[in-house]
């Protein structure tokens, strides 16, 4: 499917559905800073149909929550290191107008400009470059900041996450780019765990993340820690993704 434009989320969370009805179930979600390619564009103009950059995942937008950027800005961004929140929330001024982003948002703020920013950020959080890779120990950190999320399927915030949702956004934060689909997952198979390794059961839709002392962090009615029992060893499997 052709390009037909560009586009960055400028809202604190943007839904992106299955097909273009309000009430069609969600895909995944767009977090401040993330952007996509239009592919579409039906003749009512109500909706977007979109590609998203970091991941591939494809689904209808409201043109209402749609902010359009030029190809050059949209190549500009591939190219930069910007900085991605590590904080639940965090509030920034765009265009002299306050906000509240959430964890895992991307701002276009970084140590050396690449290019002549578009558009007016101010921004004080808590936040890293999004490109640095980090241990097993932020990944713990970051994924128990997510304790009590409760699980909404095709969500990827503090406020409604789902299994893919969690372990991507997770490690997306820790420099780490995950497929929303984890069935396309090709880490390597390892027997001892180590803290920050996914530990899978069963088939690829159920997953967690490893802590320590037989423990593991997963999604399941909320996200919630839990204890893994060696008798199931033989139902469960772990990936290195560090």
């Amino acid at each position: 499917m052709d390009t037909l434009g560009y586009g960055v989320c400028r809202l604190s969370v943007v839904a992106v559905r299955q097909t273009p009805e309000a009430q069609a179930p969600l895909v995944t979600q767009l977090l401040f800073g993330d952007h996509y390619e239009v592919l579409a564009v039906p003749d009512s103009k109500q909706w977007i149909y979109i590609r998203m950059h970091f991941d591939g995942v494809e689904g209808w937008i409201s043109s209402e929550q749609h902010h359009g950027i030029t190809q050059e800005y949209f190549d500009q961004i591939n190219h930069a290191n910007f900085k991605i929140t590590t904080d639940l929330t965090s509030n920034i001024l765009y265009k002299k107008s306050p906000l509240t982003i959430l964890m895992g948002s991307i701002v276009p703020i970084s140590n050396s400009e690449l290019f002549k920013m578009e558009e007016q950020f101010a921004f004080n959080g808590e936040a890293k470059s999004l490109g640095q890779k980090r241990d097993g120990e932020f990944v713990k950190a970051i994924a128990c900041k997510l304790i009590n999320a409760p699980e909404l399927p095709g969500g990827r915030t503090p406020f409604g996450i789902d299994t893919a949702g969690f372990i991507q956004l997770v490690f997306k934060i820790a420099g780490y780019s995950l497929p929303r689909n984890l069935d396309l997952m090709r880490e390597k198979s390892i027997e001892q765990p180590e803290v920050g390794d996914v530990i899978v059961f069963g088939n690829s839709d159920k997953m967690g993340i490893w802590l320590e002392e037989n423990k593991y962090i997963h999604v399941q009615g909320r996200v919630r820690i839990d204890t893994w029992e060696p008798v199931v060893k033989k139902e469960t499997r772990f990936l290195r993704i560090l």
